[in-house]
Parts: structure tokens; sequence; C-alpha cells
């Protein structure tokens, strides 16, 4: 049994004791005016609760003052350790009206991540004023080490003074140096548990995010895929109804009717059986390009550029092409593009009255197939549902890529999208 690829091991996050140790004093100190507004926030929605439902407005807005700060801190926490964790994100809504208001509400209070970053923005804020007040002691140690080194006395100040020691006037100046070296070493450690307290918190919570994401995103690609395969059919469907089968009926009947006349009018029937085969060769061009409009032997056999080339020779817009591709990428990624653009063109000609056409296409960072289709014509487009767009949207979406699309009434029009290549 082969055994799949490695895990590749999460890179340590950085110490950055002294930034870390700057966050902590600027929480410590901002972090109760900000628990204190909270508190206000709490009790006066309580208080009047009762009093015509106005304290409901104040717990709304408790709720989402929770979800800034917790937004805030996973932001900080994310920056300051140079974690990949995704951002945090409201609860997406959960109906119109005002019951949908409440549901979502309701989804927005018990998000565990909100409530890991609050909590680690409480843990931040308390670590911060012990950090203080080892700053503190490290600042009138350094101070009294000085003053008693010169002989003089030391004098204590309530506001000044160190936290965890007596007050002392005649120490020898090492006991205060030691007094700061300690406080010094207390501020590192803080820092360092700060740092693991909340890339555990914050972890656990990116986990349980990057999972909801990789799974949202999974199911976008599950429908994407099949509103794709759902349009092509029905887009084969009607090429054939409308195109192949009426001249294969047309051609069996001509036949028909040559047989017939073969004895009695062989010259007549020579005509039928002439116009039956000009319409047996018609039906055949119309297969091969309904063949090539499910996957173009020539992307298959020379790439990208080769395909686009033809798809351009046959376009009715003049098509300027720039492909600059260092290298192939997967099957799947090239047809995604292949057919974004084939459709585009298509569009492009029924639709926008444009007298000209750019496509570009890159390879970007050797990862990811860009296309870029641009036209000079009214502008306006729409994706609607069984459009041409909507084809495009739901092929983009299947192979994990992006869409975005920019047409203002009176043009240009551009389309770009980007692919993965290994899709």
């Amino acid at each position: 049994m082969t055994a799949g690829p490695a895990t590749p091991a999460r890179p340590r996050p950085p110490l950055r004791i002294g930034t870390t140790i700057l966050h902590l004093v600027t929480l410590g100190l901002f972090g109760s005016l900000v628990f204190a507004l909270t508190m206000v926030l709490l009790g006066v929605g309580l208080g009047l609760t009762l009093v015509f439902g106005i304290g409901l407005l104040f717990l709304v807005a408790l709720v989402y003052v929770l979800f800034g700060i917790a937004w805030f801190e996973i932001e900080r926490v994310n920056g300051l350790y140079a974690l990949d964790g995704p951002s945090l994100r409201t609860a997406p809504q959960r109906g119109a009206g005002l019951g949908g208001f409440l549901r979502t509400l309701g989804a927005q209070v018990i998000d565990a991540r909100m409530w890991q970053g609050i909590a680690s923005f409480t843990v931040a804020g308390l670590l911060g004023l012990v950090l203080i007040a080892c700053a503190q002691n490290a600042v009138w140690g350094l101070a009294a080490t000085g003053l008693s080194a010169g002989g003089r006395s030391v004098e204590y100040h309530p506001a000044l003074g160190p936290l965890f020691i007596a007050q002392y006037s005649a120490l020898h100046p090492l006991v205060y140096l030691g007094i700061a070296v300690l406080s010094v070493a207390a501020m590192v450690g803080i820092a360092l548990l700060h740092r693991l307290i909340t890339i555990w918190i914050a972890g656990a919570g990116a986990e349980a995010a990057q999972l909801q994401d990789a799974a949202r995103i999974a199911e976008q690609q599950r429908a994407g895929a099949v509103r794709a395969a759902d349009v092509e059919r029905t887009r084969l469907e009607r090429d054939l109804h409308d195109g192949v089968q009426p001249r294969l009926v047309s051609v069996g009947m001509t036949l028909g009717l040559a047989q017939q006349q073969i004895e009695s009018d062989p010259d007549g029937a020579k005509a039928l059986i002439a116009e039956a085969h000009t319409s047996t060769k018609a039906a055949i061009t119309e297969l091969r390009q309904l063949a090539r409009g499910i996957h173009p032997s020539v992307l298959e056999d020379r790439g990208l550029d080769a395909a686009l080339s033809a798809l351009a020779g046959r376009s009715h817009i003049p098509v300027a092409l720039d492909v600059q591709l260092a290298a192939r990428c997967s099957r799947e990624a090239e047809t995604a593009v292949y057919f974004v653009i084939a459709e585009s063109l298509t569009n492009a000609a029924k639709h926008s009255r444009a007298s000209e056409l750019r496509v570009t296409v890159r390879l970007r960072d050797r990862t990811t197939l860009w296309a870029r289709v641009e036209d000079n014509g009214a502008g306006g487009a729409r994706v609607l549902p069984g459009g041409g767009l909507d084809g495009i949207t739901n092929r983009v979406l299947a192979a994990g890529g992006t869409f975005r699309l920019d047409s203002p009434l009176g043009g240009p029009t551009s389309l770009e999208v980007g692919i993965p290549c290994a899709s």
C-alpha cells in the first residue's frame, strides 16, 4: 500500500518577546476599560429589559462588542505570532425578518471561536496587569541599586515601590539589583506564558475554523460541479435536438424519397442522394463541433496555447491572444480555463456588440492558471441562471477557482478567473 504524502510540520511561531511585552502592557492598561464597557452594557441591558424592552438593544450591542473584541484578539495573535488562522467572521444570516435576525444573533452568541477570542483577550489583559507590576518592580530595583551604590538612602513610595517586597531603605545594592533582574525574568516568563496560552486557544479555534472553511469550500465545489454538469448536459441536449437530430431526420427522409424515385426518376433520385450526402457531411461537422465542445483533442495533444489559438481563429470577433505559460498545468485546470474562454467568446459574439476581444493567460507562481477576457462591447453582463456566465461560474467553482466579472453599463466587460494548477 502506498503511503500518502506526509503532513507538513506546522512552523513554530516566533518568540517576539519584546513585542509581546508591549502588547501585554497595552492590554493591561486599556483592558480594564474594555471590561468596564462590557459590564456597563450587560448591567444596563439586564436592568432595562423590562422597561419596554429597551435593554434588549443594549444586549444586542453587547453581542457585537464582544464580537469586535474577539475579532481584534484573533487578528492580534495571528499577526503577533505569524499564525495562519482564518479571521473571525460573523454568523451567516439565518433567514429574513426579525426571526432570521434573532436566529443569527443566537448563532453568534454560541459561536465557540468568538468566546475563545474573548478568553484569550481576558487572559492577556490579566497577564498585562501582572507584567506592569513586574515592570514597576524592575524600574524600582534599578533606581534603588543606583541610589544605594551612591550612598544615598532609598525612599519607598507606594506608587513606585515593589509589589511583592516589604519596605527596606538600607539593603545592599546587589539585593536591589537582584529584585530588578528577577522582575525582568518574570516579565519574560509572562511573555512566554502568554505565547503558550494564546497559541493554544487560537490554535484550537483556528483548526475548527479551517475545517469549517474546507467543508464550505468542498460543498461549493460539489454544488458547482453538479450545476456545471447540468448546464453542460442541457447544452448538449439542445444542440443535438436543434441541430444534428433534425439534419439526420432530413437525411433519412431524403434517402427514402430517393429510394422511391430510383426507378421512375433516376436523375431526381441522384439529386436527392447528393443532397443527402451534403447534409450528412454537415451533420458530421456538427458532431465534430459537439465533440470539440465536450473536450477538444488539440488541448490534450498540444496544450492550452494551441487550443486557444484554434478557438480564436474560429471567433467571429477579432481576438488578440496573449498566452505566456512556462509549464503545463493539470488537465482539469487547462480544461476549465479553455471552456471559460470559449464560453466568454461565445457570449461576446452573441450579446456584447464588441468589435475587439483580448484574451490574456498567465501561470502565476507556478500554482495558479489565471485568465482574463476583455471586450469593448456595451457591457451590462450579468450572471443569470442557466446562462453562459452561470456555466462559467459553476465550472470555476467546481475547479476550486476564483471568478470576477466587471461589466458596467456602456462597457467594457472584463472577466477574470484563477484556477489552481493542481485542481
